[in-house]
C-alpha cells in the first residue's frame, strides 16, 4: 500500500479511483467493512482504492480542549487499513487552513484534481468543508457536477444493534471491558512503544516489568491488572508476526508505593532473564483481572502478584490459538 503524506506526494496521473474519507480511528469492524467495500468497488471499476484520512484528529482544530485519545497511532492505523486491501492512503494534515476550505474547494482540490474519483463512498453523517457545511447531499450534488458517483453507506451495526464506532470502543476501553472491545475492533486492543527504565521495584520484588514509554501509541485502558501478551517483532499490534510472551500487565500509579505517575508495565510471566530496554514492543490486552489496589507492604503485594500471574496464565490458556 502506498502512503501519500499530503497532496504533493500524490503521483501525477493518479486515478481513476474509488475514494472513502474518514478518521478511521481504531480501524474497527465498521471501518473494515467500509474499506473492503471500497476495494471491491475499485476492482469492479478498474480503479484504485484510496482512503483519505487526517492527522492530527480534526478535534485538535475545532475542539482542542476535548481531543479524544486515539485508539491507534498513525502507523498502526495505516497497517490496519492496508490489511483491508486498500491501494493507497492520502494522509491530510488537518490544519486551520485546511478546515477553512469550502466544500466545493475541498472536493475540487483533494478529489477531482488529485485522485480523479469515479466513486466516492461516504457515511450518512459525513461532514466536510468550512463549518462542516458540506454533507451527503452536497457531496452528491458535487459528484454530478464533476462527474463522479457518490454512494452513501448506512451505519454498520453489531448484533446488539449498536453501530460499530470509535466512541463505543473508547467507552469499553475506559471501563476495562477488553472482551467486548475486541468484538468492536475485530482484534485485541494493543499499545506499541519503546521499553524505558522505571523505578525497578518489580525487579526487586522478583517480577521485572517492561515499562512502556509514555509516548507510546495506542490508547491506555482503565487502571487495573490485565492478562495479555508482550509481543516482540514488527507488525504485532496489527496481527502480524512476533514472539508472543504471556504477561501480567499493570496500568496505574502503583498506589502501594504512593506513585503519582500513570504507567503501563508488563511482567513476562516466568521470565527474569529478558533485557528489553530500548526495544520496541507491543502490549496486547486480553482481559482485566482486577482493579488497581493499595496493599499494606511489599509482602502482601507479592502474594497478590503471584495470584495475578496464575490467573493470567489461566486466561491466556483459554485464549491462545497457537
Amino acid at each position: 500500500m502506498e502512503v501519500w503524506e499530503g497532496l504533493g506526494r500524490v503521483p501525477a496521473g493518479t486515478g481513476p479511483s474509488v475514494v472513502t474519507i474518514g478518521n478511521f480511528d481504531g480501524v474497527h469492524r465498521g471501518h473494515a467493512q467500509v474499506l473492503r467495500h471500497v476495494v471491491e468497488e475499485a476492482r469492479g471499476r478498474d480503479a484504485i482504492a484510496v482512503a483519505m484520512t487526517f492527522d492530527p484528529h480534526p478535534s485538535s482544530v475545532h475542539r482542542p480542549e476535548a481531543v479524544p485519545e486515539q485508539l491507534t497511532g498513525l502507523g498502526d492505523k495505516l497497517d490496519l487499513v492496508a490489511q483491508a486491501g486498500v491501494d493507497a492512503v492520502l494522509v491530510v494534515a488537518y490544519t486551520p487552513d485546511f478546515a477553512s476550505q469550502g466544500p466545493e474547494q475541498f472536493v475540487r482540490r483533494y478529489l477531482v484534481d488529485t485522485l480523479r474519483p469515479v466513486l466516492v463512498v461516504v457515511g450518512h453523517d459525513v461532514r466536510f468543508g468550512a463549518g462542516n457545511t458540506g454533507d451527503r447531499t452536497t457531496m452528491t450534488e458535487l459528484g454530478r457536477r464533476y462527474g463522479f458517483d457518490v454512494e452513501v453507506l448506512a451505519d454498520v451495526a453489531s448484533d446488539a444493534d449498536r453501530r460499530w464506532s470509535s466512541t463505543w470502543a473508547r467507552e469499553l476501553l475506559a471501563a476495562g471491558r477488553m472482551d467486548e472491545l475486541a468484538e468492536v475492533l475485530g482484534r485485541r486492543h494493543a499499545m506499541r512503544g519503546a521499553v524505558v527504565h522505571g523505578e525497578a521495584r518489580g525487579r526487586l520484588l522478583g517480577f521485572p516489568t517492561a515499562n512502556l514509554d509514555p509516548a507510546s501509541s495506542g490508547a491506555v485502558p482503565a487502571d487495573g491488572i490485565y492478562a495479555g501478551w508482550l509481543v516482540r517483532g514488527s507488525g504485532a499490534a496489527t496481527g502480524g508476526g512476533g514472539e508472543r510472551l504471556p504477561a501480567a500487565i499493570s496500568v496505574g500509579t502503583n498506589p502501594t508505593f504512593d506513585g503519582v505517575t500513570r504507567q503501563v508495565e508488563a511482567h513476562v510471566i516466568g521470565r527474569t532473564d529478558l533485557d528489553l530496554y530500548g526495544e520496541e514492543v507491543v502490549v496486547e490486552f486480553v482481559r482485566r483481572l482486577r482493579p488497581t489496589l493499595r496493599y499494606e507492604g511489599a509482602e502482601a503485594l507479592v502474594a497478590q502478584m503471584h495470584t495475578d500471574c496464575a490467573q493470567a496464565l489461566e486466561v491466556l490458556g483459554d485464549q491462545r490459538l497457537v
